[in-house]
């Protein structure tokens, strides 16, 4: 069983094609679940981002497991599969642990350095495990890859200046209000916010430290949008919260929008924002950020006079061969030390069961033969008996202590996956008796006696 990671982003395919495959957040569970019905799939997670959308699986074999995962994702962009090896990108085993430790890191996001991933990369991980499609090997790659996050962030500068999508559509937007009006900055301007989720409080912690004069925050669930209105009250930005009833008088007063729902449908279309300008000074500019994946907002609402679009797209052109620097090297380090790390941490832990499968063939030779002393010499003293029993046990601990401790040495080691055979061999073992003791610990771990002998039915191992 190896680590498969399929995925495409915007390094490998163009915004429409990841509009294609993104899976809302009402369809993970749902997808998560196609997955683990695949017969070479037996954990999977899935993350999907405004920019990437990957899958994470513990598959029995690559071929199968690539052509199990690939049509999945070419079911949810209702395409064949064909359509999409040419933007896919596909990772395997050691290679498939450094790429989710990059992702984690920052190092493979469309702003390097940018910190959002890491909730992203805590969400799929605690909604597979909510749906059951977790089991012990994504766990802990999970679990490393947060970790291994949090150590990038702590030991560099990687997101010194807090970059991120949203950030870098404001400078956009900046940049277009600034040159339009001489003014610099959104100092006393109007912002529209729709969307009231993660990306939506991301815009308005953005605004907010822009020095926007202004809020508006226009959600399908009120509640919501009140909620995130009221946070920036707290914070001294003057905020409402509106029904998306009311976007055109909201389009038609903004200087700036961000449109960031998750909606799978344009939510500001092309007429409605037409009708807006009707009711606005043709020469004040308005900046629309459209970061939804797929997108929020009509396309042909660039070609609307005094309309400036900052998209995915706008941004993928701009950031894609942007320079990342001495921390992103830095980074890069950090990642290759834990890659070898964990990797090294695997290799010890397939040959324990090995090891403890030796050690307990060892315990039933000593305890048969100190049976046989008992049958032969029962005149024997106890206190003899019990003095030659410590003594068998001590010698056959200390002829097994080196060699038990370097195989784990050797097979930590790249190359190393052949030490337990090489031990099984050896000493005659059953090759069934180290995944017996490998289940009896799942057991122990989960109080589940079932925990190693699960079929693929959704359930957690």
């Amino acid at each position: 069983m190896s680590v498969l990671v399929v995925g495409l982003s915007h390094r490998t395919a163009p915004v429409p094609v990841l509009e294609r495959v993104t899976v809302s957040e009402p369809d993970l569970g749902k997808v998560l679940e196609e997955l683990l019905r695949s017969p070479s799939v037996s954990e999977a997670m899935l993350l999907s981002t405004c920019n990437r959308v990957e899958v994470y699986a513990v598959v029995e074999t690559f071929h199968g497991g690539m052509n199990d995962v690939v049509g999945v994702l070419a079911a949810q962009a209702g395409a064949e599969p064909a359509e999409l090896f040419e933007h896919l990108y596909v990772h395997y085993a050691a290679a498939a642990v450094e790429h989710v430790f990059r992702v984690a890191g920052g190092l493979d996001s469309m702003v390097v350095g940018e910190a959002q991933i890491l909730g992203q990369l805590r969400s799929s991980y605690t909604t597979a495990d909510a749906a059951g499609t977790v089991g012990r090997a994504l766990h802990e790659l999970a679990q490393n890859a947060l970790r291994v996050g949090k150590r990038v962030h702590t030991e560099t500068g990687i997101d010194h200046a807090g970059a991120s999508v949203v950030s870098e559509a404001l400078s956009d937007a900046e940049a277009v209000l600034s040159g339009s009006s001489g003014t610099a900055g959104l100092a006393g301007r109007r912002a529209l916010v729709v969307g009231a989720g993660s990306m939506g409080g991301l815009a308005t912690a953005h605004l907010r430290r822009a020095g926007i004069g202004e809020v508006v925050i226009a959600n399908r669930t009120a509640a919501n949008g009140a909620r995130l209105a009221q946070s920036l009250v707290a914070e001294g930005v003057p905020a409402s919260s509106v029904d998306l009833v009311e976007l055109r008088s909201e389009l038609a007063d903004a200087d700036v929008v961000f449109a960031c729902t998750g909606s799978m449908d344009t939510v500001v279309g092309v007429d409605l924002l037409a009708a807006a300008l009707l009711d606005r000074d043709p020469s004040r500019p308005l900046v629309i950020c459209d970061l939804g994946l797929p997108k929020d907002v009509d396309p042909a609402a660039a070609d609307l006079a005094g309309v400036t679009v900052v998209d995915l797209e706008t941004l993928q052109r701009r950031l894609t061969d942007a320079p990342t620097g001495q921390d992103a090297a830095r980074a890069t380090e950090i990642i290759g030390e834990e890659v070898r790390g964990y990797l090294a941490g695997q290799r010890s832990a397939e040959v324990t069961p090995t090891v403890t499968a030796l050690r307990k063939r060892a315990a039933e030779v000593v305890d048969a033969e100190l049976l046989r002393l008992d049958t032969r010499l029962p005149e024997l003293d106890a206190a003899v008996r019990g003095e030659l029993a410590k003594t068998v046990r001590r010698v056959v601990d200390k002829l097994l202590h080196t060699p038990t401790v370097r195989v784990k040495e050797l097979a930590s080691a790249p190359g190393g996956a052949g030490y337990a055979e090489a031990l099984r061999e050896l000493f005659g073992l059953d090759p069934s008796t180290p995944a017996a003791v490998s289940q009896s610990r799942s057991e122990q771990a989960t109080g589940d006696p079932l925990a190693g002998s699960r079929t693929n039915t959704g359930e957690k191992r």
